[in-house]
């Protein structure tokens, strides 16, 4: 091929032909790569990339994060990738990245101390331990709690002389009321331990719970007038209502409530004071004792009561020096215990067989038995009143604090003498 042939010529057909002695191709009109050698460029060895093989020297490209503007396509905040231009971009950014995480020595934890973004803040994790949940409303505390700590007790202000004039002033209302018949006498049975309710009640809010005061004195009045009216059957059915209707109270409150509190204090005191309580009304019903001996039994456990009461607090008031139980209530002594077990018998014997069909051998079993129950009703009661931190439940009495000051011990009395009365076949 000659190097004058045109490009659009027709091939002539000749080929070059290689001789016997020569072990070269021959191009006419090249030339050997040889003679170009002087005129090949010259490679900087400051900018030429190391061998693969070599160890790596530290320097490597970073991304530079470029200010852009804000548009309407949150994509287009994110800056766009740029690579360092020149030595200004070197040491502007030089905080941004740590080239010594490539050596051979870097680990992964390096790395996350290393990375840092300017346009955003440090990231600090807080390793302190979660605090345990609060529950708002709780009443409930650990055993090892002291119930009064924080909590300021209501001081007593009883005096012996009012109490006495309270005392005798509210048996001749009693009295009086026995002696109209059946009806008034459940009233007066149920207002009284409504009203010992409702202070139980206050008692509980007072330190923080939030019992559905409302639906349990509701409840109290209708367990009463149905046990006077159907018998001990209607206290079941009761109860199961005030449960059932206590979930949908607290279901539909305005604001978050402990339930647990709420519908424990709501059943506690019902019980307590509102199924106690009307065994004095099924005594007194005209189904349980026949011809009208259960008012004469409801008056004579009435009148124990108070006698154990009244013996208690003269005897311990001079005798007592020995505690009955310091935690829950110091004031009240064995010797006043003992002394109240005395008049209670005394009373059992000698004025009871008085009024028919009580007997001396039935007056003085009353008497002992129910010596039992009040001091376990006192007690029960000063341990309500010392979890809730308080000394009188109300001061509606005085010289004998609230209602239910007054009606403690006979809450235990009234069961303990309507089963102890089917015992001895009274009924």
């Amino acid at each position: 091929m000659k190097s004058d042939d045109a490009i659009g010529d027709v091939p002539t057909g000749s080929v070059p032909v290689v001789s016997a002695n020569d072990s070269r191709v021959t191009i006419t009109g090249a030339d050997f790569a040889g003679d170009l050698a002087g005129e090949l460029p010259v490679v900087d060895p400051a900018t030429l990339l190391p061998h693969w093989t070599d160890a790596p020297t530290g320097q490597v490209p970073i991304v530079v994060a470029r200010e852009v503007a804000q548009a309407i396509d949150p994509w287009a905040a994110i800056p766009a990738p740029a690579w360092r231009e020149g030595e200004a971009d070197w040491v502007a950014h030089e905080g941004q990245f740590d080239a010594s995480l490539l050596a051979a020595t870097a680990t992964p934890e390096d790395a996350f101390k290393a990375l840092s973004v300017e346009e955003e803040p440090e990231v600090i994790l807080d390793t302190t331990p979660r605090p345990a949940p609060q529950r708002e409303f709780r009443t409930r505390r650990s055993l090892n709690a002291d119930p009064l700590a924080h909590r300021a007790a209501r001081t007593s202000a009883r005096s012996v002389s009012t109490a006495t004039i309270t005392g005798i002033l509210l048996g001749i209302v009693v009295l009086g009321i026995f002696a109209l018949g059946r009806v008034p006498v459940m009233v007066l049975i149920t207002s009284v331990f409504v009203l010992a309710a409702a202070e139980a009640y206050a008692g509980y809010r007072s330190v923080g719970a939030h019992p559905a005061t409302i639906l349990g004195l509701a409840a109290i009045v209708t367990l009463d007038v149905s046990v006077y009216a159907k018998g001990a059957g209607q206290i079941g059915a009761v109860t199961v209502l005030l449960l059932v209707f206590g979930f949908v109270w607290y279901l539909f409150a305005n604001r978050p409530i402990d339930v647990l509190d709420g519908i424990g204090a709501t059943l506690f005191v019902y019980l307590w004071i509102g199924v106690l309580g009307s065994f004095g009304v099924l005594m007194i019903a005209p189904r349980t004792f026949s011809a009208g001996h259960g008012m004469t039994y409801c008056l004579g456990t009435l009148l124990l009561t108070v006698a154990n009461d009244s013996g208690a607090l003269f005897t311990g008031r001079a005798f007592g020096k020995r505690p009955l139980n310091t935690k829950l209530s110091p004031n009240k002594t064995i010797e006043g215990t003992i002394g109240g077990t005395a008049i209670s018998v005394l009373v059992g014997a000698v004025i009871l067989p008085l009024m028919s069909p009580w007997t001396l051998l039935h007056g003085i079993v009353f008497a002992v038995v129910l010596s039992v129950a009040v001091p376990i009703g006192d007690l029960f009661e000063s341990m309500v009143k010392r979890t809730l931190g308080v000394k009188d439940l109300g001061n509606l009495l005085p010289g004998h604090g609230g209602m239910l000051d007054r009606i403690d011990g006979l809450l235990f009395a009234l069961p303990t003498a309507y089963y102890l009365a089917h015992v001895l076949r009274l009924s």
